[in-house]
């Protein structure tokens, strides 16, 4: 079929090439629901291409997430991939090793558009592999009420390890509260969680040349900091994961915990305020920075046309419009960002540690990684290893991953 490029809204789209030929389906899978709100903010962008486009038709399937990515890593496996499908960046490392997927080509004008942070999420080997979708960040929420009962002057929430330290304990032992929620059980958010910390104590888990680096003083330093800090949290921390922590807060059971900016909609009838992840000593505030990105398969002889279509979708006015509906953390800065920030303070926190947030560790086998940073975090929380010990550990387990 033969292609010809033209402009639409200022993004390149195909034009007809030959209305006398069946329309070519682009097979999309969606990890999510249909009824989130973003989906159909979606469907119409996807309607708007698809008339500038009448050569090509695209089907969307949506999956929930525990089958989603199976079913696209067995499809593409078999040979028979999507044309692209939306899933987590994190596997973006293990398709492009298998030859799964193809780079995105974008100009240096489009790559400008991103805060290096948030493309860093999709980038590696000098290549980007995906365009970023939805994006969420971190911050702390704290309780107003009982920092003041244990007699807090932390008018912002406390803002260094130190601080943090500092209220926990005078939370946990002058009032009926814990003082921190801390979630270490066997899932992904307890990897999550420690690396809000670490990036925040100027730590990494691999550098920019991908070299493992987890024994470093600064992750030293942030495992310290962690072991102190589990002995004025929730009682258990292995039994809880970031979900289960939510429903203390509101009940007042714990005073500070993490979460998205989706957690303002959790904390209703709680006197809260929001800051930025505490600063480490030898660090400043971060975030983790979580991206689901669109990404293009390899060997549907649709490839121009579906990076055609993904970059379509993600441009900046169609992806804000898709940012707002699902409530996520703007992937760009720009009006969008400051008119939730107008709208509700408490955005401020989620966007303005951005630029110096960090990804999720790319690695081929995502999972195997984590389970080895799991054990270790576990390991020091409950005194069965010193900080160290767990750095070795973990650096020993992920280099051999690497």
């Amino acid at each position: 079929m033969k292609i010809r490029s033209f402009i639409l809204a200022s993004t390149a789209v195909f034009a007809l090439s030959s209305a006398a030929q069946a329309a070519t389906e682009l097979y999309l899978i969606n990890c999510g629901a249909d009824n989130e709100p973003q989906a159909p903010v979606q469907q119409t962008h996807i309607d708007e291409w698809v008339k500038a486009n009448p050569d090509y038709t695209v089907r969307v399937e949506f999956l929930p997430w525990e089958q989603c990515q199976e079913k696209t890593l067995t499809l593409a496996a078999a040979g028979t991939p999507p044309a692209a499908a939306y899933m987590g960046s994190r596997v973006l490392k293990q398709l492009s090793a298998a030859g799964q997927i193809v780079p995105i080509e974008l100009t240096d004008d489009e790559l400008k558009t991103y805060e290096p942070s948030v493309i860093s999420t999709v980038q590696f080997d000098g290549q980007v592999w995906g365009l970023p979708r939805a994006f969420s960040t971190k911050a702390l929420y704290w309780n107003k009420d009982l920092f003041k009962e244990a007699g807090l002057d932390m008018p912002n929430g406390p803002q260094t390890f130190e601080e943090m330290l500092t209220a926990a304990k005078a939370i946990k032992e002058k009032t009926k509260a814990a003082g921190f929620g801390m979630p270490a059980a066997d899932m992904d958010n307890t990897f999550h969680e420690f690396l809000n910390f670490l990036y925040s104590n100027g730590g990494q888990v691999v550098d920019a040349d991908g070299k493992v680096v987890f024994d470093s003083p600064n992750n030293v330093e942030t495992l310290k900091f962690y072991q102190e800090l589990a002995k004025y949290s929730q009682e258990g921390p292995v039994a809880y994961d970031r979900g289960k922590l939510e429903p203390l807060f509101k009940e007042g059971q714990i005073a500070m915990y993490t979460s998205g900016a989706w957690g303002r909609g959790k904390a209703e009838g709680v006197n809260y305020g929001v800051a930025l992840i505490p600063a480490g000593p030898s660090g400043k505030h971060s975030t983790l920075l979580i991206t689901d990105s669109l990404v293009v398969f390899k060997g549907t002889g649709q490839e121009e046309a579906t990076q055609n279509l993904i970059k379509f979708l993600t441009a900046p006015e169609r992806q804000s419009a898709f940012d707002e509906a699902g409530g996520w953390t703007p992937i760009r800065a720009g009006a969008g960002a400051d008119a939730l920030v107008a709208k509700d303070p408490n955005w401020k926190p989620f966007i303005d540690a951005v630029p110096t947030g960090g990804p999720e560790p790319l690695m081929q086998d995502y999972i195997a990684m984590q389970d080895a940073a799991i054990e270790g975090i576990q390991a020091v929380i409950s005194d069965e290893i010193t900080p160290e010990e767990a750095a070795k550990n973990i650096q020993d387990g992920l280099a051999a991953l690497n």
